[in-house]
């Protein structure tokens, strides 16, 4: 159907210097994984994006000499014609579906732990790096040559960005790089003519935007991302102080063709790109307003903010806060949003639910992965489109057991390839134990995982069938029901005795008693008996930390232990880790991190402190335990426990189907297949992507295992090699 009229403000062009993006749609620098050494998932997960109707696409922030080395994160890197080589590759593919290239061009300074190039980053002063656990990475403090030498950096970079075939040049000038670490007291300790006073702490900035305009400002935009208040206080940049200013001096200065506006530094990147569950879309509008309003009509300006509802982007660029409606998250979650809003399929948009899981595998060293979306990091390594599927060659009738998040990405995927399904489930609704978090404290948003195939399924129904309330189905019911082929997704429900990656089962630990209680029974109405509440967290993501949330505010005092050395510590890799802080604090929640539970009674549970032996008490051989005495033990008076220690996949339909196997050829069944957390329990992400994987790969050989897929590596021996002895190697000595 075509679009309402009201949107066909989004896809007006925009001047942004001397090149024009065809719509409002930017998708903002974000990490993804593939860096400059593997050009084919770089451009095509871009390319994707382009394809999907983003006007301008951006690499991953882009390192632009050795000396900014952040590995062992993977950055995208402009060192050398190798790189431009490979980025210039995401160019070709971005241009190919009319879309502007961006680079986001990047030094860190003092902040580079340069573990592959040991070279020193230079920054404004000579200070320890607040970004790095080990707390030993420091720069050294350039002098007016060091600066000069910077400068060239960035123009030289872009130089070469030109080359690769970029079209707009990003300065970060966030995330603790160079630009603002002259800008903020905390980094700029300088006396001279670039320390001091706001007009000099902003003078290298102002400068180097200067110097990239004259080189390239004619042929390339010139734009910058800049951290309009680092949350930092005055140490750092505030908004209504030298954040103000800098953009007063951006306008007057007349050295940048675009602002794109955001919050809050590395440290706490958790707010820019915060989490649904302490920041909604749209929470930055206020500072963002500000700003927009300082640099006047001439300027551009992109925000930021999770934006998925085509309405509030229109009233964004009509209340004149943005020009360009830009997105990392969403654009991850659904590459094809710009494309469905055009065509008047705003319901087909799959919705960011703000885990932010995507962020979190870059922050552990993988590629990107996302809950919503299964092909994303898959586009060229796989040949994964998250809007086509190929149609089958072999149709067949398929069961799948368990309308769970995986078992309706299966079942849809199925569907979208041609398959006949029928995706039955015993429970009343759809989503599994998905639909029971999305109940907990602030992760309602995350029910868009079942909405959005929830409506995708019902678009299906000439081919998939859906059964909800169904008896819960035996062998018997799986192998006389008449499908082809079957599909497990049974799910993997919380150990109900306490047991842990750390420990065995825990003496008293039983669900099945009134005062022992496992997430989802908690959730579906077991009373929980008392008023003093025992959360012990084993899972270390967010189920123990929102069960904790939930005790408290039913006004029972919250005790929360962890067997890790930090509380809920996967939010340290989704950027929540501080607010999670802040939130137990502010709701008096109590906390004890490395401590486990070694036994439970009524009314108390007995706690050890998981350090409390060392070498020196271990016995006269090799491998002995431990002698165990009372030390570091105590007991702790609590009227509940909820147990948050492991799950345990839901395995009995699929050991009795496989123990009648002889049996499958005389019903018609072909294979029998598991799936998502039947197959083991995992994060959503890697539950729906498996399902994904499964349906997409079906009618192959061997679909239990996935394709074989395609590994962008150098090999030893290729021309593109460097071999010692070779001129491009620098021996000492030769």
């Amino acid at each position: 159907m075509p679009r309402d009229r009201k949107y066909d403000v989004l896809f007006e062009p925009v001047k942004i210097g001397p090149k024009t993006s065809r719509n409002r749609f930017w998708q903002t620098s974000h990490c993804a994984g593939p860096g400059a050494e593997r050009p084919g998932a770089q451009a095509h997960l871009r390319g994707m994006k382009a394809e999907g109707g983003w006007g301008v696409v951006f690499t991953e922030y882009c390192s632009i000499h050795p000396e900014a080395d952040e590995y062992p994160y993977t950055s995208a890197r402009i060192w050398d014609q190798g790189d431009v080589q490979n980025l210039g590759y995401m160019c070709e593919v971005a241009h190919r579906h009319g879309s502007l290239a961006g680079i986001q061009l990047w030094y860190s300074g003092g902040n580079a732990p340069s573990l592959e190039s040991r070279e020193f980053g230079r920054s404004p002063s000579q200070w320890l790096s607040p970004l790095f656990a080990t707390r030993s990475v420091y720069g050294y403090a350039m002098d007016e040559f060091d600066i000069r030498t910077v400068i060239n950096m960035y123009v030289e970079a872009g130089r070469r960005a030109e080359q690769a075939g970029f079209d707009i040049l990003e300065v970060s000038a966030g995330d603790d790089t160079v630009p603002i670490q002259f800008l903020e007291p905390r980094f700029n300790r300088r006396t001279d003519g670039y320390g001091g006073s706001f007009a000099n702490r902003s003078r290298f900035f102002i400068e180097l935007l200067g110097a990239l305009k004259r080189a390239l400002g004619d042929r390339c935009a010139i734009t910058t991302r800049f951290e309009m208040d680092t949350l930092h206080g005055p140490e750092g940049v505030e908004a209504h102080e030298d954040g103000v200013r800098l953009l007063e001096r951006f306008r007057t200065e007349g050295v940048v063709d675009l602002v794109a506006l955001k919050i809050g530094d590395y440290a706490e990147w958790g707010e820019d790109a915060g989490v649904s569950r302490y920041r909604k879309a749209g929470w930055m509008t206020p500072f963002i307003r500000q700003g927009r309003s300082l640099l006047g009509p001439g300027i551009p300006v992109v925000g930021n903010g999770r934006l998925t509802s085509p309405d509030d982007m229109v009233g964004l660029i009509g209340a004149g806060v943005l020009d360009l409606i830009g997105a990392a998250r969403p654009s991850i979650a659904d590459p094809f949003l710009p494309v469905k809003i055009m065509e008047g399929r705003n319901e087909d948009i799959r919705e960011c639910i703000g885990c932010n899981i995507c962020v979190s595998k870059f922050q552990q060293g993988g590629q990107i992965m996302c809950t919503q979306n299964a092909t994303i990091g898959e586009e060229y390594r796989r040949g994964w489109h998250p809007e086509k599927f190929a149609r089958t060659t072999k149709p067949c009738s398929v069961l799948v057991v368990g309308a769970g998040a995986a078992g309706m990405e299966c079942a849809r995927v199925l569907g979208a390839r041609g398959y006949t399904v029928h995706l039955r489930d015993a429970e009343r609704e759809l989503g599994g134990h998905w639909r029971l978090v999305t109940q907990l404290p602030r992760l309602g948003e995350w029910s868009r995982v079942i909405g959005y195939r929830q409506i995708q399924l019902a678009k299906l129904k000439k081919n998939v069938e859906v059964h909800l309330g169904v008896a819960r189905m035996s062998a018997d019911d799986v192998l006389e029901y008449g499908a082809d082929q079957v599909v497990l997704a049974t799910g993997a429900p919380w150990q109900a005795d306490g047991r842990s990656a750390n420990a065995g089962p825990i003496p008293g630990a039983d669900a099945s008693l009134a005062h022992v209680l496992t997430p989802f029974q908690v959730i579906t109405g077991k009373p929980v008996p008392g008023k003093r509440v025992l959360i012990l967290d084993g899972d270390g993501h967010f189920m123990g930390i929102a069960l904790a949330e939930l005790m408290a505010d039913q006004g029972r005092q919250v005790t929360y232990v962890c067997d890790a050395a930090d509380v809920a510590e996967y939010g340290v890799f989704t950027m929540e880790s501080f607010n999670n802080k802040r939130m137990l604090f502010e709701k008096g929640i109590k906390t004890l991190c490395s401590h486990w539970a070694v036994g439970i009674e009524p009314g108390r549970v007995r706690l050890a402190y998981l350090y409390r032996f060392g070498p020196d008490l271990l016995g006269p051989t090799t491998g002995a335990v431990p002698r165990r005495d009372n030390g570091g033990e105590f007991d702790l008076e609590a009227d509940a426990v909820i147990l948050v220690t492991s799950r345990s996949s839901d395995t009995a339909l699929w050991r009795e189907l496989q123990a009648r196997r002889p049996e499958w050829p005389m019903h018609g069944v072909g294979a029998v297949f598991r799936t998502g957390d039947c197959k083991a329990p995992a994060q959503l992400n890697q539950a729906i992507w498996d399902a994904h994987r499964l349906a997409r790969e079906f009618d192959s050989p061997h679909p239990a295992y996935p394709l074989p897929w395609i590994r962008e590596r150098q090999l030893w021996g290729s021309p593109t090699v460097p071999q010692l002895g070779d001129p491009r190697i620098n021996v000492e000595g030769e």
